[in-house]
């Protein structure tokens, strides 16, 4: 019973630093001031008419559309895209020998996953509202994405798998265990979306850019959502992860004290 009043407090403690992660991301969304294109390079060209260019730093929010003239493609779907982000998962089955209660050795099958390959990729983009346009880079980035592709292809022979643009050569020899299949799966975030965009302004080479703040309790945040949509579900995050912490934590601590009191 302690064993288990430790582990819930130990999961109550991840759920805690969640919880902080989460509030630090409402925070940022209200923090954020709201701006246009057409503003923010207006900001700019005072900025540096005063004291010279490179001395912009504003954290803002900004929704637009996103535009790119030299969009990647996706590697798995082939889909234009400014990011993304795949996976190949071989999945198999493997032969287990275990005790079961009664001390009787049982051979049980028992499936698994291992990564085989991941990857992603992002190109900086223009933000276009209807005042104007800005750059976003998009690095270091909490990027929203959409799920383009979740395939499971029955294939277990050695040599090799492709998908689109990816190819990757395989081994025959998995140590006993049995190859079932490959998950391919691709998210993106496409071309001619509308996005909102939380992140500092700053003008470098005379080009107002949005990017990653330097401070770190300040959010970097590139999403589908609306504000609305986004402080909403950012906030009920916020009370499941700070009631989850509790609750964990207090139960823990209650199984512990039994545990202890029982071993007595």
């Amino acid at each position: 019973m302690a064993i288990f009043g430790g582990i819930l407090i130990v999961i109550g403690i991840v759920l805690f630093f969640v919880y902080k992660d989460f509030s630090n991301k409402l925070k940022s969304i209200r923090l954020a001031t709201a701006s246009t294109t057409a503003e923010l390079n207006r900001i700019a060209s005072e900025i540096a008419g005063e004291i010279g260019s490179g001395n912009l730093r504003e954290y803002v929010k900004v929704r637009g559309l996103i535009r790119c003239d030299r969009p990647l493609i996706s590697e798995l779907a082939q889909e234009p895209c400014v990011h993304y982000k795949m996976s190949v998962v071989r999945e198999y089955e493997e032969q287990k020998r275990e005790t079961d209660s009664d001390g009787k050795t049982v051979t049980k099958t028992v499936r698994g996953s291992e990564t085989l390959s991941s990857n992603s990729q992002s190109v900086p983009f223009r933000l276009q509202d209807r005042t104007g346009e800005v750059m976003v880079n998009l690095d270091g980035g909490n990027i929203d994405t959409v799920t383009i592709l979740n395939e499971f292809r029955q294939e277990n022979s050695g040599g090799s798998i492709s998908f689109g643009g990816f190819s990757l050569n395989v081994s025959s020899d998995f140590a006993g265990r049995r190859t079932l299949g490959y998950r391919y799966t691709e998210s993106i975030l496409p071309c001619d979306r509308e996005v909102l965009v939380i992140g500092t302004a700053a003008d470098n080479r005379d080009q107002v850019t949005l990017c990653k703040p330097i401070k770190s309790d300040k959010k970097f945040i590139i999403s589908l959502k609306s504000e609305e949509e986004l402080a909403k579900s950012t906030s009920n995050a916020v009370q499941g992860f700070f009631y989850g912490a509790i609750a964990c934590s207090l139960a823990g601590i209650v199984l512990l004290v039994i545990g202890l009191v029982t071993k007595r």
